[in-house]
């Protein structure tokens, strides 16, 4: 089963070219009228459901390539938390206090630390936000998608992004002596089976645990203390094989296995959905290239991202600015140049979808390609070829795969 980052981000968000209606809304009922878009908000679509994650990535994508967001785009994001610390996927009138009713959840709450905290200046907001995901940690180290409910690999993994991001070591975040890495590991498939590697999303009633590529996206980069964007790591040079999960570590390494497995027929994953025909799962994919990569075998997501830049356009142009953000990460932790993603500028396009950024990047970093390439000009000009075949072999064995790096519904 796949399950998407945020069960309401599944009610809101074009997966696979088509949108989903809420799952809240009753088949049949009445659809409540549209809310205003706020201006300074990325994206056109119903935010109901969505509209803090979207802002997050949106701004977490445009930090990681160098885009200063527009200062109205910023206040909104830190505007929608409520007093106690939390965020809610979106709240229409903001100046109204929270209660009961607001239903705040980990995801978006832990979203908008990350995003807050990469672009500075929030200390106060981020800090009452990670005390609020603190205390609502469960007695098995994870988290839920809200506060009390059962942990899962996904929102687990969220929130060890938002305690890294502010300088908060996870492992030392521990409810009755258990951190979120004991919840992540517990939910690692032990090896063995065809889905060894894996994790799973949650365990189901009998406790028995099933691949959920997904959740082992979002695992491998939580399990290695990173959060959605990641961090550069050096590329680890022995094969992937799975291994007893004794450690985070460990468990990420068999989850990163086991992707590298689930993307070598069609060098992407698949949706499935209970009476719809498999198809592409283009968001998942983008979310498994950021874990090869923040795992450190960036090399082995190169088949996917070369899927992705031909075939996720109409995705990217459908779904909005969540899923232009998933990709700019993507490529970025693959050293694919987001400014020309299959003759596409995933930059300019995520800008679009929002207020215009306060100031652009100066120069987009050059690809591993680009680089040997303006190496070999160099050599004409007298540089020594020694230097010019280091830099080849140092890129063919993958300097590139790591710059930075990194949504839930179910599947079977």
């Amino acid at each position: 089963m796949i399950v998407r980052r945020s069960a309401a981000v599944l009610a809101a968000t074009v997966v696979i070219g088509t949108a989903l209606a809420p799952a809240a809304v009753a088949e049949g009922a009445s659809p409540s009228p549209a809310p205003a878009i706020p201006s300074g908000l990325y994206g056109t679509s119903d935010p109901t459901y969505d509209g803090v994650w979207r802002q997050s990535l949106a701004l977490l994508a445009q930090h990681t390539v160098g885009v200063k967001p527009a200062a109205k785009a910023v206040d909104w994001l830190a505007g929608q938390q409520c007093a106690s610390g939390a965020f809610a996927a979106y709240r229409a009138d903001a100046s109204a206090k929270c209660d009961a009713k607001t239903m705040v959840d980990t995801n978006s709450t832990s979203a908008a630390v990350q995003a807050l905290a990469a672009l500075g200046g929030h200390g106060g907001e981020t800090g009452k936000a990670v005390a609020w995901l603190k205390s609502a940690q469960n007695k098995d180290g994870g988290w839920g998608y809200t506060a009390g409910g059962p942990s899962d690999a996904n929102s687990t993994s969220v929130v060890i992004g938002a305690l890294a991001a502010v300088g908060t070591k996870p492992a030392d975040v521990s409810k009755d002596g258990k951190s979120p890495y004991d919840a992540l590991v517990k939910l690692s498939i032990p090896c063995g089976g065809a889905d060894a590697g894996a994790f799973a999303y949650q365990p189901d009633k009998k406790g028995k645990l099933a691949a959920n590529a997904d959740a082992t996206a979002a695992a491998v980069v939580g399990a290695l203390g990173k959060g959605l964007a990641g961090e550069p790591l050096k590329p680890v040079a022995d094969p992937l094989s799975c291994g007893s999960a004794d450690s985070p570590e460990r468990a990420a390494r068999n989850g990163a296995a086991y992707l590298v497995k689930a993307l070598a027929k069609d060098q992407h994953l698949t949706s499935v959905m209970p009476g719809a025909k498999n198809q592409p799962d283009y968001g998942n994919t983008a979310d498994a290239v950021v874990a090869l990569a923040t795992a450190g075998h960036g090399d082995k997501a190169a088949d996917a991202m070369r899927w992705l830049e031909t075939h996720s356009a109409q995705w990217a142009a459908q779904a909005g600015p969540a899923a232009y953000a998933q990709l700019v990460l993507a490529a970025d932790a693959a050293t694919f140049d987001p400014r020309d993603f299959g003759g596409q500028d995933l930059v300019k396009q995520l800008n679009a979808t929002g207020p215009a950024p306060a100031s652009l990047s100066a120069e987009p970093k050059a690809s591993a390609s680009a680089s040997a390439e303006e190496a070999a000009k160099k050599d004409d000009s007298g540089v020594s070829v020694w230097w010019i075949i280091g830099v080849g072999l140092v890129g063919g064995i993958g300097i590139g795969f790591l710059i930075s790096a990194r949504n839930k519904k179910q599947q079977s």
